[in-house]
């Protein structure tokens, strides 16, 4: 069964993710701050059995920034970096052509419908 950490601070965002994914036969984690999915990530397996399959992450957190993770994760997890997916109600395409927005290959603007999701995720992982 794949698995996926959620994070985001808002519950109801987190609670429709978690539900959706479930649904889809995924195992679901949750964070509600940057600093929660750090410690979540840290103690999963780096790879393969176990490990995270996928990241959802909103870009604007508490204690630590989804822009600040992806950039640990470049550095730490750098095939894990590359399953996250980012969201964020910010003007993606306003976004600075040097921001997280424009260089990170896979953000959503919330809202964003679950198709989109469901297509971002294929992209990502495949079927």
């Amino acid at each position: 069964m794949p698995r996926v950490l959620v994070i985001d601070d808002e519950a109801g965002i987190r609670f429709a993710l978690k539900r959706w994914f479930e649904r889809q036969q995924w195992q679901v984690a949750e964070a509600h701050d940057g600093q929660r999915a750090m410690e979540l990530i840290e103690a999963s397996p780096r790879e393969g059995d176990g490990g995270f399959d996928l990241i959802v992450c909103d870009l604007n957190l508490p204690f630590m920034t989804g822009a600040e993770i992806v950039a640990t994760l470049h550095r730490d997890r750098p095939p894990l970096a590359m399953r996250l997916i980012l969201t964020t109600g910010d003007n993606v395409q306003d976004a600075a052509p040097t921001s997280i927005l424009s260089t990170h290959p896979h953000v959503l603007q919330k809202p964003f419908d679950l198709v989109m999701l469901r297509d971002t995720i294929v992209r990502i992982i495949g079927a």
